[in-house]
């Protein structure tokens, strides 16, 4: 009688959520990333020591820079210069004169090594800025702490710290990624990455998508439930981990995978369509960008122009703001390379809770209901006028549209359109070319904006929903708050509502009204904002093609005719249902 040979139990698959940020599926073996943070030797100096720790902290400075410059050329040279060009925000922090100098000064007042002040004003930067309502703001503080890191290993003498090689293909799992390690990939062998961190507007996350590479982020504690040589299957469209997945689940994933790139070939044939429902009502579309170096994606994802060009990068980073000639170069670039399109130009956004050494800005108690954005400029005047006549006269060369943000009444946006009138004036005298007379707009965010639009609506030419903070104000919900997050619902009857009185109160007094927030590139959200009478929309160019699609497949009346219905629900799931419903309708290979 032979004796049966014990088999092994098939192992168990698991699946794990996380935020999908770069499209594609990968199949392979775990490879956990571990980032040990360095030891950082603490002891005092000496007055007589000052100068060569100094001077240590100088050459550390040089030789970061001379690498984040090979980097950045390795990348260029690989992918593009757009994306090299991602690097130019840590060329800042090696060259941040108020980093630099409070190191100085730290190493006067402390009397200890550069390695202990560099690392304790370093960590002071990341935990402010991380502090930050603005997720592209938060976002940089990888940035600071991959330059830090290589200032620190630069002073211990040590080497560069790359991504670990390995010679066989596989996926990296780590609790973050840099944009450094990111470019330290060998693409042939590295099909996907999973981080615990990260967002989608991260510098890693930008690079992924460049690099066709799929990439989820987001995964709480990923690196405890998964061990190096684990069998996984990433989707870069859903955001799913699939540990240990099943010959079915591969095989199921398969097919995904074909519907998807069928999917994309069909999109990159409508983009120079235009977004025009199936019964000839045309939406503008629009994109959202941070950078100048962002506009190569808006021509190619196909987008009508810019629907809001974020100005607050132009003061980052420096110890003085930027002046006029350096804002209106900026403005009037954005405004050439966008023609014949149009560019919104948000004025500057910032205060309160946006921590720059280039402003004056007090620190307050509850910075979200502060002095930020337009209430920020009315009180500095000076840095107002500056903006606004570089906007002027970069108006001149071409189609350019200003935008007033958190404008909560009609008194603030009086009091700002009086400070353009001062700006014409000076412009006059000074004998500058500028426009006359370009399209204001106001940013409807504020709840009680919204609830007196009518009244705004009568001294604008357009409005534009900022719906994040709109959102976020309605139902008092931080929406970076992770304990209550669940709570921050696009689709909260009182959101809906705050929507149809601001669009009704724009084409009331024949304006036009857009929507820039992020309710503009959920194509599962499309039909309703069509059927509350939106006629702009808005959004970061990876979604723009798909936003141009779901357009094209709705008529007006199907997503009216959903509008009337969800303006008589009354819990925000019950509407999220319905839209889902008309949109699965319409375009389910965009959603499946």
């Amino acid at each position: 009688m032979s004796r049966c040979e014990p088999q092994t139990k098939p192992k168990q698959e698991k699946r794990f959520q996380g935020i999908a940020v770069a499209p594609g599926i990968a199949q392979a073996q775990v490879v956990i990333h571990w980032v040990d943070d360095e030891e950082i030797p603490q002891r005092a100096i000496t007055a007589e020591e000052l100068p060569e720790e100094i001077a240590r902290f100088e050459s550390a400075l040089i030789a970061t820079r001379a690498e984040l410059l090979e980097i950045q050329q390795r990348i260029s040279d690989a992918i593009g210069s757009k994306d090299a060009s991602i690097f130019d925000a840590h060329l800042l922090v090696v060259e941040d004169r108020t980093l630099i100098d409070e190191v100085l000064r730290g190493l006067e007042k402390d009397h200890q090594n550069v390695e202990a002040v560099f690392h304790k004003v370093a960590e002071c930067y990341c935990r402010t800025l991380g502090e930050i309502d603005d997720p592209y703001l938060r976002e940089r503080v990888v940035d600071i702490e991959d330059v830090a890191r290589r200032v620190i290993r630069h002073l211990l003498g040590k080497a560069p710290r790359n991504l670990a090689s390995h010679d066989s293909r596989h996926i990296i799992v780590s609790h973050n990624l840099t944009p450094s390690d990111t470019a330290s990939i060998n693409r042939s062998l590295v099909l996907g990455f999973v981080t615990e961190q990260g967002s989608k507007t991260s510098h890693t996350a930008i690079m992924a998508r460049s690099m066709d590479i799929p990439a989820i982020v987001g995964l709480h504690d990923i690196c405890s439930h998964l061990n190096s040589g684990d069998d996984v299957l990433i989707d870069g469209y859903s955001g799913i981990l699939i540990l240990n997945p099943t010959p079915e689940t591969l095989q199921e994933y398969g097919g995904i995978e074909l519907k998807k790139e069928a999917v994309e070939e069909k999109l990159e044939l409508i983009r120079e369509t235009s977004s025009t429902t199936s019964d000839g009502r045309h939406i503008i579309l629009s994109a959202n960008i941070e950078l100048p170096e962002e506009l190569e994606d808006v021509t190619a994802s196909g987008a009508e122009g810019i629907g809001l060009y974020r100005t607050e990068f132009l003061y980052l980073n420096r110890t003085t703001p930027p002046d006029e000639e350096e804002q209106y170069e900026n403005y009037r670039l954005i405004a050439e390379r966008s023609k014949p399109h149009s560019v919104i130009i948000r004025t500057l956004d910032i205060g309160g809770d946006k921590e720059t050494g280039s402003l004056d800005l007090e620190e307050e108690q509850n910075p979200f209901l502060g002095c930020r954005a337009i209430r920020f400029c009315l009180q500095n005047p000076e840095i107002f006028k500056t903006q606004l006549r570089a906007i002027l006269r970069a108006a001149a060369v071409g189609n350019v549209r200003v935008m007033y943000p958190m404008v909560s009444g009609l008194e603030e946006l009086r009091r700002a359109n009086a400070v353009m009138e001062e700006c014409k004036q000076e412009l006059r005298q000074r004998g500058a070319e500028f426009h006359p007379d370009p399209d204001i707009g106001v940013m409807i965010e504020i709840p009680s904006a919204a609830l007196c639009a009518d009244h705004l609506a009568r001294e604008v030419k357009f409005f534009s929903i900022g719906t994040n903070d709109l959102i976020q104000y309605a139902i008092a919900v931080d929406r970076v708050n992770d304990r209550i997050a669940h709570l921050y619902e696009p689709t909260h009857p009182a959101v809906i509502r705050l929507l149809k009185i601001v669009v009704d109160a724009a084409h009331k007094n024949n304006i036009w009204v857009g929507v820039c927030g992020e309710m503009a590139g959920d194509i599962q959200l499309i039909p309703l904002l069509l059927g509350l009478g939106v006629d702009e929309l808005s959004a970061s160019s990876s979604v723009v093609p798909r936003v141009k699609k779901a357009v094209q497949s709705l008529s007006l009346p199907t997503c009216q005719r959903l509008a009337d219905e969800v303006l008589a629900l009354d819990t925000a799931s019950a509407i999220l249902t319905r839209c889902i419903e008309v949109a699965h309708s319409h375009y389910a290979e965009l959603l499946d």
